[in-house]
């Protein structure tokens, strides 16, 4: 009987083939302006609740909610909002902007009516704003860090054949 030399094998580490240089420009380049996306969007927070808070706009008491309470975020801007509505319709007897005589002395009011919900609902859309920028910016600094993660993989690993020693 003859004995078989079986071959041994050994993992051999070798360095990527390609850079992955690019990979993690990509990576940090993805956390540092997910970074900044949060911190901008913190900032326009602030700066919108602020000029809210400033015009110390109060809730009436026929508001579907929050009744007394200070116009401050984005939910009672928009309850603010419908209430203004609802009062500038029962001034006009149900009619809009549009729907009024020319010389209608109500017209007036329903217009002023009109320019202060879509200031209110300018603040919603830019707390809107705010948060989809976080959010992006969220997913942004995830995104980056998976790519620091993949380019920081060690090395490709290949089996090879070691022929025994006699």
């Amino acid at each position: 009987m003859s004995q078989e030399t079986v071959p041994a094998t050994a993992d051999v580490v070798e360095p990527p083939v390609k850079s992955v240089g690019i990979v993690k420009a990509a990576g940090i380049l993805g956390i540092v302006g997910g970074i900044l996306l949060i911190v901008v969007a913190i900032i326009a927070w602030i700066a919108v609740t602020a000029q809210l808070t400033a015009e110390n706009i109060t809730i009436p008491d026929d508001a579907a909610a929050f009744a007394g309470e200070q116009v401050t975020g984005p939910v009672t801007a928009y309850i603010q909002a419908d209430v203004i509505n609802k009062h500038a319709l029962e001034a006009s007897g149900g009619q809009t902007y549009a729907e009024l005589p020319q010389d209608d002395p109500v017209r007036a009011t329903v217009m002023q009516a009109s320019f202060l919900r879509a200031s209110l609902f300018t603040s919603v859309v830019a707390y809107g704003v705010a948060l989809f920028a976080a959010g992006v910016g969220v997913l942004s600094v995830l995104f980056g860090w998976a790519l620091l993660r993949l380019a920081s993989v060690p090395v490709v690993v290949r089996r090879s054949t070691v022929a025994a020693a006699p």
